[in-house]
């Protein structure tokens, strides 16, 4: 398959700029991967797939403000990673200024480009003291959400269940929750800390030679345990199924904590999840090429024709899909 292959127009007013008033008020598309059936319902109704001896996993990554602004405002700093807490890498704009021995002055903090990275293009940057990311952070909401990001989306933006800091992007299937629902269900949490890669658009027309960035996961053996209890696994977002997958071989799950650079797409095997809630993706995006492959791409390109039919809302704070 080619990345072409998942391609689809969708007009500009679908993109969802804001969350909706409340949680749990999207609207939500079912597909039965068996029959071909494509259904309307809502998020509200999702318990309703939900047997007791199923089992939901959930991320639980929290969201940080990892985007920064120079004093003078001429300059972007995204931090990727945090090496120490005065030492980052960072996507950077614009980038042709940043050479080694360039400062950015960010509050009363002074960074100093010490390393280009050579793969990526990323600044490894030192800083004479940490930044104050309360005071100076930002959400790096997504490109396609035209506005800078407010006090509401640090809410918003954020699951009802995050706990562990570390993700540049939202796991967003999840924010569709309410504290209600999930205590509703029988659920367990993996932990994948979103990175760059959310970001990154497949460069080449053939799949086969796209490079997904790693990015750091833990899965515990307590999980492990009730998802083989389980009767069907349902995963709550494309990055819970990357770390499942990843830790399943042979038909066996293990608890790991470490890396994935996973790329799914059809034709793939899934050896642990069942179902999967997941929000609709850009055109051509390595997320649309996985919900591809636990539903045929014919059947999910359909879908995603008729979503665009009925005005459903797309992306981060937009409306969901329910595959099983």
């Amino acid at each position: 398959m080619q990345t072409s292959d998942f391609d689809y127009e969708l007009p500009d007013e679908l993109i969802a700029q804001r969350p909706p008033e409340r949680r749990g008020e999207s609207r939500m598309m079912v597909i039965d991967r068996q029959s071909g059936e494509i259904l309307h319902q809502r998020f509200a109704d999702f318990s309703d797939f939900i047997d007791a001896d199923d089992r939901i996993v959930l991320n639980d990554t929290r969201v940080v403000a990892a985007r920064y602004f120079s004093n003078d405002g001429r300059k972007e700093v995204l931090r990727v990673d945090m090496l120490g807490p005065k030492r980052w890498k960072c996507l950077i704009r614009p980038g042709k200024k940043f050479k080694i021995g360039h400062t950015v002055e960010i509050g009363e903090c002074t960074g100093t480009v010490v390393e280009i990275c050579e793969q990526g293009g990323e600044r490894i940057i030192e800083f004479d003291r940490e930044p104050d990311e309360d005071a100076h952070g930002h959400l790096a909401l997504p490109p396609y959400i035209d506005r800078p990001d407010s006090a509401n989306d640090r809410e918003r933006y954020q699951t009802v269940f995050a706990r562990e800091a570390g993700a540049i992007a939202a796991p967003t299937a999840g924010l569709h929750f309410s504290d209600e629902m999930l205590q509703s269900l029988p659920h367990s949490f993996v932990t994948l800390h979103v990175g760059i890669g959310t970001f990154r658009p497949v460069s080449d027309d053939d799949l086969t030679k796209h490079h997904m960035h790693s990015e750091r996961f833990d899965l515990t053996a307590e999980t492990v345990r009730n998802i083989e209890r389980a009767k069907r696994t349902f995963a709550i977002g494309t990055t819970v199924v990357r770390v499942l997958e990843s830790c399943a071989h042979d038909g066996q799950l293990k608890a790991r904590t470490g890396e994935t650079d996973i790329f799914i797409y059809p034709p793939y095997q899934f050896q642990v999840v069942d179902a999967l809630l997941t929000n609709f993706h850009l055109p051509k995006s390595t997320l649309l090429m996985l919900v591809s492959a636990l539903a045929s791409r014919e059947l999910i390109m359909e879908a995603y024709q008729k979503a665009v039919e009925e005005r459903y809302r797309f992306f981060s704070y937009g409306d969901c899909m329910l595959i099983k």
